[in-house]
């Protein structure tokens, strides 16, 4: 049996890359073919009547480690120029302003229909307000550099946010002038951390002499993000920022304190950390859209009572986005589309209070908001002109 299993995972995971390297050309998001294959995999193990236990706790652990992946991966490809700010100044806007706008209708659209307050409203219209970065990134590896800039910037911007907003609403009980004072210390506090531990991780990236030194480089990172995480500390903000620092140490070696890290040396280093960054990534993004594949069930997917909701969702999502990429004066083509839910969704629908709960916002609703984005993506991708497309 764990022989089969084996062999079962690997030729999912053979097949993940094979999705992967032909998305450019079939213009269909790795992401789709990942979700059918896993449900796939689901209706033959019920058919053949294969015993297989509750994967459902492995869903959250396996999506965590591939956020820290993911936005770390997407930040080693940042460079930090001047030329670059307006870019992020734009990408920041878009993030922030679009998650905002959608938190807040979206929530009071639950506070209106369902028997849940305001504050429990916006907890719940937060997962649906997120760009998935896990989706986005790996989607826009093929578009033009500026576009895939700004889709890096703002998916990761976006989980960070969110993240943010959704922790803010979710922990604190009452929301007044010393909650806000609380939150900006943790901001503070977060801050001041990153740049110590991400100071220390590059030392300790340019001193390892023995032949394993990245496994406790990545142990760490995991290990600070989670104990972060553990004091509602905004963890993803650490991440985002370590890996815009040892991405760009040529813009930094101005800095005395650069120097002492012999950046010479560490750009090499740096270089071998991408790659191996980038191939763990690509497994745990694989595992999770398989197994959240594998876990959707038929009547969630095809709810009919929940596809009005999940349609007008969607509808809302590319509005805002339009609206905003409007306002910035980007092109909509194709950074309109690229605005998919997914892992972070899903991580931070199960993170939701039961005290906080709605009925509106329940699983069906998620999975089809993922699949729409998802399915509005790839149209995107394919409508694309030559020359432009992804």
């Amino acid at each position: 049996m764990s022989v089969s299993i084996i062999i079962t995972v690997c030729i999912l995971l053979l097949l993940a890359y094979f999705f992967d390297i032909t998305s450019s050309k079939t213009k269909i998001p790795s992401i789709i073919l990942l979700l059918i294959l896993g449900w796939f995999v689901k209706q033959g193990t019920e058919l053949l009547k294969i015993s297989i236990p509750n994967l459902t706790p492995i869903l959250p652990v396996v999506g965590t480690i591939g956020l820290i992946l993911i936005v770390l991966e997407g930040s080693l490809e940042l460079e930090l120029k001047k030329t670059k700010l307006p870019l992020v100044g734009k990408s920041a806007i878009v993030s922030l302003f679009s998650m905002l706008l959608m938190s807040f209708g979206l929530g009071y659209a639950f506070y209106y229909f369902d028997d849940i307050s305001f504050k429990d409203g916006l907890a719940n219209a937060i997962p649906m307000s997120v760009i998935s970065s896990a989706v986005a990134i790996s989607s826009a590896k093929n578009l033009i550099p500026a576009q895939k800039e700004f889709i890096t910037y703002d998916s990761s911007l976006s989980d960070v946010f969110g993240v943010l907003f959704f922790n803010f609403i979710t922990l604190h009980t009452v929301i007044d002038m010393i909650t806000f004072g609380e939150f900006f210390l943790d901001l503070i506090f977060i801050f001041v951390i990153s740049f110590v531990a991400t100071l220390g991780l590059a030392f300790l990236l340019s001193k390892i002499t023995h032949r394993v030194k990245f496994a406790p480089i990545i142990l760490l990172i995991i290990l600070i993000y989670f104990i972060s995480k553990e004091y509602h500390l905004p963890a993803l903000f650490f991440i985002l920022l370590f890996g815009l620092f040892i991405g760009n140490l040529n813009e930094l070696k101005g800095y005395s304190f650069i120097e002492k890290l012999k950046p010479e040396i560490l750009e090499k280093e740096v270089h071998k950390f991408k790659d191996l960054i980038s191939e763990f990534t690509f497994l745990i993004r694989a595992l999770f859209f398989l197994l959240f594949g594998f876990l959707i069930k038929t009547d969630e997917l095809m709810n009919p009572k929940t596809i009005i909701w999940s349609v007008l969702i969607t509808i809302g999502i590319f509005f805002v986005r339009g609206f905003f990429l409007k306002l910035v004066k980007l092109p909509l083509n194709p950074l309109l589309y690229i605005a998919p839910r997914g892992l972070i969704t899903v991580l931070l629908f199960v993170s939701i209070p039961v005290g906080q709960a709605s009925e509106l916002a329940n699983k069906s609703v998620v999975i089809q908001v993922i699949v729409l984005t998802a399915f509005v993506m790839m149209f995107g991708f394919m409508i694309t002109k030559k020359g432009k497309n992804p």
